[in-house]
């Protein structure tokens, strides 16, 4: 099993909400999202991105209500992103989404002017995690180092509208795989949360395919994903979740692994089939992972 991170979130589902639109900022808290997105980019027009800083930690408190997670999406260009950065940082606020991530370098100067705001606010110093978003063909060819740039980073993505346009190709699941899957896998390697799934955000018209989408996305990898309708929220955390079945097998699983091995049996049926360690370590990992949602929805 990969060694992920104790201190990774309980992301199922992270909504985008435009940070301007007071209706979604106001209702968000209904949809059931394990995080809302604050978003100060594509969904806030140029000239209304100065008033979305002013909004962000109240809209923070709006959103988070029912206990959700809080992340803000910043801008891309410097002059922006500092803005937005500074403007950002506070106890509500648990993470930042970086769009067009080009290098571990990036995001390490985005970490250092978060240690200076959090240390000038009187915040724990690395409170503030991020959330890198891939999106250029260079980019992709540093996956790798982009995932292990930071303790704070906490999640990866592959921004497939941008990616597909940097590439000239059609933003479908198809011509995606290849480059989500190297994404995983880079995710996975570091110990971080692997976002997204194998199709486009876009997509939320057919409920019935989107689910199909995240039933076969779970099975590459993927942790959670985004979305940007609340329609979609319920399926994300459906089938990025684990149901009451899911844990009563994992549970009678270990159960028969561990009573075959303090018996001193050198082979394990559970269900008609052989287990070994790899299985009964996913496992454990269902365990480990409804726990935390649980957790969650109990707070």
């Amino acid at each position: 099993m990969p060694d992920m991170r104790a201190d990774l979130p309980a992301w199922r589902s992270l909504m985008f909400v435009p940070v301007t639109r007071e209706k979604f900022v106001t209702t968000a808290h209904q949809r059931g999202a394990d995080a809302y997105i604050l978003d100060l980019e594509d969904s806030v027009p140029e000239a209304e991105k100065p008033r979305g800083r002013t909004l962000i930690h109240a809209a923070a408190k709006e959103v988070s209500k029912a206990g959700a997670d809080v992340v803000v999406r910043i801008n891309r260009p410097w002059h922006q992103a500092f803005l937005d950065i500074e403007a950002s940082v506070g106890p509500g606020v648990l993470a930042l989404m970086c769009p067009k991530t080009e290098s571990p370098e990036h995001l390490q100067v985005i970490a250092e002017l978060l240690d200076t705001f959090e240390a000038q606010r009187g915040m724990p110093v690395g409170h503030t995690k991020l959330v890198a978003l891939v999106e250029t063909a260079d980019a992709f060819f540093r996956l790798r180092e982009i995932a292990k740039a930071t303790p704070r980073l906490v999640a990866m993505s592959l921004g497939a509208e941008d990616f597909a346009l940097a590439l000239s190709m059609e933003p479908i699941g198809e011509t995606l795989q290849l480059a989500k899957q190297t994404m995983i896998i880079a995710a996975r390697g570091a110990g971080i949360l692997p976002l997204g799934f194998m199709g486009t955000v876009a997509d939320f018209a057919d409920l019935d395919a989107f689910r199909e989408t995240i039933k076969r996305s779970r099975k590459f990898g993927f942790a959670g994903g985004t979305c940007v309708h609340p329609s979609q929220v319920a399926i994300l955390n459906e089938q990025y979740g684990y149901s009451a079945a899911d844990v009563a097998r994992a549970e009678a699983m270990i159960a028969a692994y561990d009573d075959a091995m303090a018996k001193g049996l050198g082979a394990v049926t559970f269900e008609g089939k052989m287990i070994d360690v790899p299985v009964v370590n996913r496992a454990r990992n269902v365990l480990r992972q409804a726990a935390k949602y649980a957790a969650r929805r109990a707070g």
